[in-house]
């Protein structure tokens, strides 16, 4: 039996926009215009319960069809509802050609098969992952999507929004660029990286941003997230493609995990440090950002 898993595993962040956006290219072929001809819930919840009759009122929709937003996959269903869900710290999608209860594992806890014969199956070890209805109409509304900023690869991400978003604000640009009121999606690994290529310090005022600094960095965590996508992703543990390969972008980080080491910067010659901000690690090198 072929399994191609579509994980994003690492050693405790959360999955970030491009593996996410990878996921959901991985998952569109096998569910997109496809019928869920059975759905098991093999246990009431994940971080949160699931939805009274979540496994009776998916069986029989149909995907119309797959789209992300920020750190979350939105199966649009016919019926006017959709299926949001989110990957945690270990959550995982797996297909396979066909799929019976007999090989899954403790940890495979929605399994969703297909008019077509494939199955897709979510396993989650930690359990921090996330799945349920809502209906499309009050879809913005819902509070797990309602104070998003914008995705930053959409034209709304833009430097005169930027600046409006950073006016006043105090707090480190890098903590700014991580609150999902700001903008959506952006994970500590890519804006370490956007923030390196703008040659901005992690550890400057949202405040003082705006204006040059903007344009730059706006262009940056554009170009970064694109980049990732293209690569596949980061593969810092596990995490695979649809067809079983890694995720390569790791291969090209500037800063990222590469604490004590010489700045790629031509002539730089400084070296990358790393600092806790807010309870997460960041990487970037002081002689060249300011």
């Amino acid at each position: 039996m072929l399994a191609i898993p579509l994980s994003y595993v690492t050693q405790r962040p959360m999955p970030e926009l491009p593996e996410v956006e990878t996921v959901r290219q991985g998952l569109v072929p096998v569910l997109e215009g496809r019928k869920l001809a059975r759905v098991t819930a093999r246990r009431p919840d994940l971080r949160i319960p699931l939805p009274k009759g979540f496994a009776a009122r998916l069986t029989g929709r149909r995907v119309e069809k797959l789209t992300r937003r920020a750190k979350y996959i939105l199966a649009h269903l016919d019926g006017d509802e959709i299926l949001l869900m989110h990957l945690g710290m270990s959550g995982r999608f797996t297909v396979h050609g066909s799929q019976s209860e007999n090989g899954l594992g403790p940890h495979d806890h929605i399994v969703f098969e297909t008019d077509a014969g494939d199955s897709v199956v979510f396993t989650d070890h930690r359990r921090f992952g996330l799945m349920t209805l809502l209906r499309a109409q009050d879809a913005e509304k819902h509070k797990l999507l309602a104070n998003l900023g914008p995705e930053p690869l959409s034209n709304a991400f833009s430097p005169a929004y930027l600046d409006g978003a950073l006016k006043g604000k105090r707090t480190p640009i890098k903590a700014a660029l991580l609150d999902q009121r700001v903008v959506a999606g952006l994970g500590n690994i890519y804006v370490c990286e956007a923030l390196f290529r703008a040659h901005i310090s992690p550890k400057r005022s949202a405040s003082t941003v705006p204006g040059a600094r903007s344009i730059i960095l706006v262009e940056k965590v554009k170009r970064v997230l694109e980049a990732a996508i293209k690569a596949g992703g980061s593969t810092l543990r596990d995490y695979k493609h649809t067809n079983g390969e890694l995720g390569y972008f790791q291969k090209t980080f500037s800063v990222y995990d590469r604490k004590g080491e010489t700045c790629v910067t031509k002539g730089c010659g400084g070296r990358v440090k790393r600092l806790v901000q807010s309870g997460r690690s960041t990487f970037y090198c002081a002689k060249c950002q300011r």
